[in-house]
């Protein structure tokens, strides 16, 4: 029997619009997955310990000039001393990684990946001990996450996550207003950390993170906002495992998801078809080239690529502003996510 259709295949099929660079690229995911499993063969890794990759791996669209952002997650505290047997797990995992003959990128230059990564901590949610780094490794576990190793510690761990959100107030018919919370702190934490990097390195590589902040990391921000509003329609005690069934889904899914729940599929194709030309983009090199070469926005208005690019940009903004405020899901919207 063939699996069931994933939500992006069933908005593909009532729209009528295909979606290649995303399927593409979820083929591509899952072969190199395959291929990553395959090298860590051997490691002896804990039984609550998990390498969990994350970025482009975790929304499962590979692209060929992709970062490998990965973690060594184990589901517990951190050991007094702090350091434990994992540390060293993870120096023969980073090395492993390094032979993939499908190509290895170190990961972002920011100390938030190739670490070892307990799950107590990522449950210091605010205050001073809720770092950026923190944050961003919550969110994006939450958010863009797949295990290479130990599936069900990932899973287990996640949970973790979305229950401690769900534990100081949970309602019947109301969104988890904590989790909302964060959600929005991150996403407005992205836009923020855009200009303090652009700053910090002098335009160098400004074209390509724009391109991807009007994109990619837009609709990841709308893939979390999107399962938090839906939970009005939900009794209390099924919070927390629709949550988690939709946070198992890649980004695109769960926006997918979204579109074909408020009867918006014609808005929810034009958005994906416009993503999906974005991703074409970003796999050819020498586009990816030309966008991370423009230093600035003067440079950029001046480049047809990434004219093409922010339009694509507004497009997927559109859609979800329609999605958000002009279907049924628009009151929710409102009340919970505007003030």
């Amino acid at each position: 029997m063939s699996a069931p259709a994933t939500p992006l295949e069933r908005l593909q099929a009532q729209a009528g619009r295909a979606f290649p660079a995303l399927a593409a690229a979820r083929e591509r995911t899952a072969r190199r997955l395959a291929e990553r499993a395959a090298l860590l063969d051997g490691i002896a890794l804990e039984a609550n310990a998990a390498v969990v990759l994350m970025g482009s791996w975790g929304r499962h669209e590979l692209t060929g000039g992709s970062d490998d952002d990965y973690l060594v997650l184990v589901r517990g505290f951190s050991p007094p001393g702090g350091w434990g047997a994992e540390q060293e797990t993870a120096a023969r995992i980073a090395e492993r990684f390094a032979r993939d003959p499908g190509g290895f990128s170190a990961p972002g230059r920011q100390g938030v990946f190739a670490e070892v990564v307990y799950s107590a901590d990522l449950l210091r949610v605010g205050l001073d001990d809720d770092t950026n780094t923190n944050l961003t490794r919550r969110m994006l576990l939450v958010l863009e996450s797949v295990a290479a190793l130990h599936p069900d510690v990932l899973a287990g761990v996640r949970l973790d996550v979305i229950q401690d959100y769900l534990s100081d107030a949970l309602r019947d018919n109301r969104p988890p207003r904590f989790l909302l919370n964060d959600l929005v702190r991150y996403w407005r934490t992205i836009g923020v950390d855009f200009v303090a990097k652009d700053r910090e390195r002098g335009g160098v590589g400004w074209g390509l993170r724009n391109a991807k902040l009007r994109t990619s990391r837009k609709l990841l921000f709308a893939s979390g906002l999107l399962p938090v509003l839906r939970c009005h329609e939900l009794a209390a005690e099924a919070i927390a495992p629709f949550l988690a069934a939709q946070f198992a889904l890649a980004p695109t899914d769960r926006v997918a998801d979204a579109f074909l729940r408020y009867g918006a599929p014609a808005a929810g194709a034009e958005a994906l078809a416009a993503y999906d030309r974005f991703l074409a983009l970003l796999d050819d090199e020498a586009v990816r080239a030309e966008l991370a070469a423009l230093p600035g926005r003067a440079a950029a208005d001046a480049s047809p690529r990434w004219r093409e690019v922010a339009e694509l940009g507004a497009s997927i903004e559109r859609r979800l502003l329609e999605l958000l405020f002009e279907t049924e899901l628009g009151p929710v919207t409102q009340r919970y996510a505007v003030l």
